[in-house]
């Protein structure tokens, strides 16, 4: 591992401790801090930072293949580890969901970003850049829908009417959301400023960036907060599980749908696969904080999971080269 990427790493700790010790110190209070911080960030934050990401979109030069290698096999990993969750029955219905994202969501811009720059260069960057543009729209978007899917039917009765009402629900549950709607907002943006020559107006645009800025900071705090709020008692065997299915189990699946199925190579697939490898992102929490469900395992999954990503990095780095597709 090297420098700039263990300094990453101790930053990201640093700030989550910050976030933990101004609950412990009495700085911030226990109560009420983490569902408040995790509001402002789902409302105002993600969504400014969702729609300016879609609306900036070059869709006609992303790297579609190594794009297909890294989305298609992470969103069988979402839909399997959903419905896993979904038959075990463990929880109220968000529950598969916040699990299912947790197992397949990484945190690709704080630890990916320093990561694909280190040990991949300027062209492995690149790759990694164009991965980051659909991460959050594709992987949220996802997890959304299978969310409200599951609010949905548990509200929902059995007769024809109930199962219209369920669709119905289900797709208002879904469209009108902080992470669904920006991104549609955003790519009709996309369309529309692509074929008229527009740009955003700087002014809105500023303030976009202004919002989209705070994403990180707040999340991490929030990481820190609720840590201190929930505890990791009775939490680390979750997040253990958790943890390895992200940090072990997804990159395999990228590997071998890469060389395999999608017949990437080089620089490209060994991109893709550390992305998979990375630790738990912030969003889950994030997510599972909007409905209320899980945020204690959630937490600690994103604490175990950035530990041991100090760990597993250099094992993925060394399969990679001996593998040498």
């Amino acid at each position: 591992m090297t420098s700039a990427v263990a300094a990453q790493l101790l930053g990201i700790v640093a700030v989550v401790g910050l976030g933990y010790l101004a609950v412990r110190l009495g700085r911030v209070p226990a109560e009420g801090s983490a569902p408040a911080l995790s509001a402002a960030a789902f409302t105002i934050f993600v969504p400014a930072l969702l729609f300016r990401t879609a609306a900036g979109l070059d869709l006609a030069r992303l790297p579609w293949p190594v794009l297909g290698a890294f989305f298609v096999p992470a969103l069988a990993w979402l839909f399997a580890a959903h419905a896993v969750q979904r038959l075990r029955g463990a929880g109220p219905p968000p529950a598969a969901a916040v699990r299912a994202l947790s197992v397949t969501f990484g945190n690709a811009v704080q630890v990916g970003i320093p990561v694909a720059a280190a040990v991949f260069g300027t062209a492995g960057l690149q790759v990694h850049v164009a991965i980051i543009g659909l991460h959050v729209l594709v992987l949220l978007t996802a997890a959304t829908a299978l969310a409200e899917t599951d609010l949905a039917g548990a509200r929902g009765g059995t007769g024809a009417g109930a199962r219209f009402g369920t669709v119905v629900a289900t797709t208002r549950g879904t469209l009108v959301h902080p992470v669904v709607l920006p991104v549609l907002a955003g790519l009709g943006w996309n369309l529309l400023a692509g074929r008229l020559g527009w740009r955003l107006p700087a002014p809105v645009d500023g303030v976009l960036v202004l919002l989209g800025q705070a994403v990180a900071p707040v999340c991490l705090i929030l990481i820190g907060v609720s840590l201190a709020h929930y505890g990791a008692r009775g939490h680390v065997g979750g997040a253990v599980r958790i943890a390895a299915a992200k940090l072990l189990g997804l990159p395999t699946a990228v590997l071998l749908a890469g060389h395999w199925v999608f017949g990437v190579q080089g620089t490209p697939l060994r991109v893709a696969v550390v992305c998979a490898a990375l630790p738990v992102g912030s969003n889950p929490l994030l997510f599972a904080q909007r409905y209320r469900v899980l945020e204690g395992r959630t937490t600690a999954a994103v604490v175990v999971s950035t530990l041991a990503f100090a760990v597993t990095l250099p094992a993925w780095l060394v399969l990679l080269s001996v593998l040498d597709w």
